[in-house]
């Protein structure tokens, strides 16, 4: 997976699991980047497991938490499952807020 300005990728194991990092302000103007570098990391023949790494993300908004949704629902239409990991305090409240845990695979309250 290539490296880009918006995530950071690792590929961990021959099983298919990667790691995405991401940090600083997820707003709308970073939202569409992060939605289709995230799409096509899940639409590589080697991901079958996408943990999405969010603790370093210091503030996330509606639109953003939206572009995540949508990450992963087109994962999930390619067999890939799509977690968040390490949700920040601000990651978690946008999550809590919205109901979205189930969504992320993050318990009730984090």
């Amino acid at each position: 997976m290539p490296n880009d300005a918006v995530v950071t990728y690792e590929q961990v194991d021959a099983d298919g699991l990667v790691i995405a990092v991401l940090s600083g302000e997820l707003d709308l103007d970073r939202a569409d980047a992060i939605r289709d570098s995230l799409a096509t990391a899940a639409a590589s023949s080697e991901c079958r497991y996408l943990n999405v790494d969010v603790g370093e993300v210091t503030f996330i908004d509606s639109y953003a938490l939206g572009a995540l949704v949508s990450a992963r629902n087109t994962a999930a239409s390619h067999g890939v499952s799509l977690t968040l990991t390490s949700p920040s305090q601000p990651v978690r409240k946008a999550i809590q807020v919205t109901g979205l845990n189930h969504v992320f695979g993050l318990p009730a309250t984090t």
